[in-house]
């Protein structure tokens, strides 16, 4: 609430810190550049004035010369004072930009792990980069014009009503109708509308950003753009809403508002005129045309001014929308950290009455769920898909918080435990690996970034990756992607099975390790557990039941519950739900090719 109720302006001074003052310092002399930029205009009119008091004996005017001068003074003071107040505010938004990246990020680090599941890297890039960009505009530019306008005005009110307030009244009237052309654009119900705009920008963003990773899937079956629907549907709104808004909403009220500012001089002609009558009968037509020549010449300022604050107005809201967007990265949930966290006693595992759901979700991805795994043992978690077994493992670490219930780690719930302690004690191995487009040694170094290249490379060794490095460019310091150099499913695997090693931790969490492997690569990687494995804590998912024979306990999971529990053999006699996924399981490996001979 404390976010809405703050001003634009406000919340970015917050993010300048202490660069506020150069923000303030900057439209302070922004203002003094607009009021000395309209001292010029003051001696254009004292030399018409001069000149019209001698007319026609113009060599009478002595002071023309002097008042060309103070304009050129007046002129350069006004542009170097600009100068000054521009480099303030510049200096001001790039170090508050930096401020709200850094922010935006480091809100991000305390996020649970599973909020990047759930939010596009693309959108989360658009938002903090893209959004922080946007807030340069308003500090470097608009702020300083906004008050530099109103600085400009408030000396334009002052200077048209002293010498004659009708004609005066008759110039202000193009800024009436300026600013009632602004507000139909961008005020009332228009005032959403530059948020629905970058909500759509953000949507096409995001479904670009997929539509890409999908091209190969595109292009083997020969489809077009047109076949992501998700991405043509972004496009398609995008561009029904800029079109919309810039087509319809903006461009009768902007072709008033220009002509009204370029054309203020015509509200000027209409009061001269009937002015002028009165002034011929009372003998000071001279002053009126001296009056008439101030207010013909200021009139182009006004243009000028009213310009500045369309401009600041659309900046003003844009910046508005980008802090809008900004605020929801940094409304990401955070995981809560305990004031006085605990330290586990064991590598034991519980599970007691957990249950779990999915935001916007309509049913619990886990419903009391209970199950412990003893330090050392082997656990399988496995059942029909959506079962909730990956939801389970990514509890462990605490990807999520449960909604109810706890999960422990060594008798200790982990929402108690230091963030790093648990992060040190959990390592995870999950079937969508990812690998930084970096070098193999920096990919496997960062489970351990003070590991020695040789304890790295002794980790590479145990997850069997020997014949990776023999046939890369560079062994151990090739980059991931440079020069044409891919590793397959199965080999990115096993350089995270090294990086898994190298961290050494008494807890271990695989999802499917072996989802993607072709038949070489799962040996090897079933060569590379036993190094992982031995003596740990290990809680696998498995769609392999093979693979889980032998394991200490599974746990069977259904539509979010535990439907039963124990060993292979208990398990296989008590012809439930793991017994049946079995029969299928041995029918599945049992099947084969037949070509029916005629």
């Amino acid at each position: 609430m404390e976010k809405k109720k703050r001003g634009t302006a406000s919340q970015l001074l917050n993010f300048a810190g202490a660069y506020r003052g150069l923000t303030v310092a900057g439209c302070a002399l922004s203002a003094v550049a607009m009021a000395t930029n309209m001292v010029p205009y003051v001696f254009v009119w004292l030399v018409v004035r001069d000149l019209i008091a001698v007319a026609p004996d113009w060599t009478a005017a002595t002071n023309i010369e002097r008042y060309g001068w103070w304009a050129l003074a007046a002129a350069i003071a006004g542009i170097v004072v600009y100068f000054l107040a521009l480099m303030c505010t510049h200096l001001a938004a790039f170090r508050t930009a930096a401020n709200i990246r850094k922010r935006c990020m480091a809100h991000l680090a305390k996020a649970p792990l599973g909020y990047f599941d759930t939010h596009a890297s693309g959108l989360l890039r658009r938002r903090i980069d893209g959004a922080a960009g946007q807030t340069e505009t308003l500090l470097a530019h608009n702020l300083a014009d906004i008050t530099g306008t109103i600085a400009m005005f408030v000396a334009l009110l002052v200077l048209l009503l002293v010498f004659d307030w009708r004609m005066g009244a008759a110039c202000l009237l193009a800024a009436v109708i300026s600013i009632g052309a602004l507000f139909a654009m961008m005020g009332g119900k228009n005032a959403n509308l530059m948020a629905e705009y970058y909500d759509a920008l953000d949507r096409a963003s995001k479904a670009g950003t997929e539509y890409v990773r999908g091209i190969p899937v595109v292009k083997v079956f020969q489809q077009t753009v047109y076949s992501f629907r998700a991405f043509k549907a972004a496009i398609d709104d995008y561009s029904h809403k800029a079109s919309y808004y810039q087509g319809k909403v903006c461009k009768g009220p902007q072709a008033v508002n220009l002509t009204v500012t370029e054309g203020a001089f015509v509200f000027l002609v209409p009061a001269a005129l009937l002015i002028a009558p009165s002034s011929l009968a009372a003998g000071t037509f001279a002053e009126f045309v001296t009056d008439f020549a101030f207010y013909a010449i200021f009139s182009a300022v006004m243009s000028t001014a009213l310009a500045k604050i369309m401009f600041a107005a659309g900046g003003l809201n844009q910046a508005g929308d980008a802090l809008r967007r900004i605020n929801e990265v940094l409304d990401a949930p955070t995981l809560p950290v305990a004031d006085d966290p605990l330290s586990p006693q064991d590598n034991s595992i519980s599970f007691e009455d957990v249950c779990f759901a999915y935001e916007e979700s309509d049913r619990p991805a886990l419903d009391h769920v209970s199950f412990s795994v003893e330090p050392g043992q082997l656990v399988a978690l496995v059942g029909p898909s959506g079962g909730g077994k990956t939801t389970a493992a990514s509890l462990i670490p605490q990807f999520w918080d449960v909604d109810t219930g706890a999960v422990r780690v060594g008798g200790v719930d982990v929402q108690q435990v230091d963030p790093y302690a648990r992060m040190d004690r959990v390592a995870f191995v999950f079937q969508n690996t990812r690998l930084f487009s970096a070098s193999i040694l920096d990919n496997v170094r960062a489970a351990r970034p003070d590991a020695t290249r040789e304890q790295a490379l002794a980790a590479l060794h145990a997850a069997q990756c020997d014949d990776i490095l023999n046939k890369l460019p560079e062994g151990v310091d090739t980059i991931i992607g440079s020069a044409g150099t891919y590793l397959s499913g199965g080999e990115q695997q096993r350089v995270a099975l090294a990086r898994a090693i190298l961290k050494d931790a008494p807890i271990v969490v695989l999802d499917e390790a072996t989802a993607f492997a072709d038949p070489e690569n799962e040996a090897l990687i079933q060569a590379a557990f036993e190094q992982l494995l031995a003596g740990r804590t290990v809680v696998m998912i498995a769609h392999r039941l093979s693979t889980v024979v032998d394991a200490d306990q599974i746990v069977v999971l259904d539509a979010g519950h535990v439907a039963e529990r124990g060993t292979h053999a208990e398990l296989l006699g008590a012809d439930g739900l793991y017994a049946r996924m079995w029969a299928d399981y041995q029918r599945s490996v049992q099947w084969k090719i037949e070509r029916e001979v005629a």
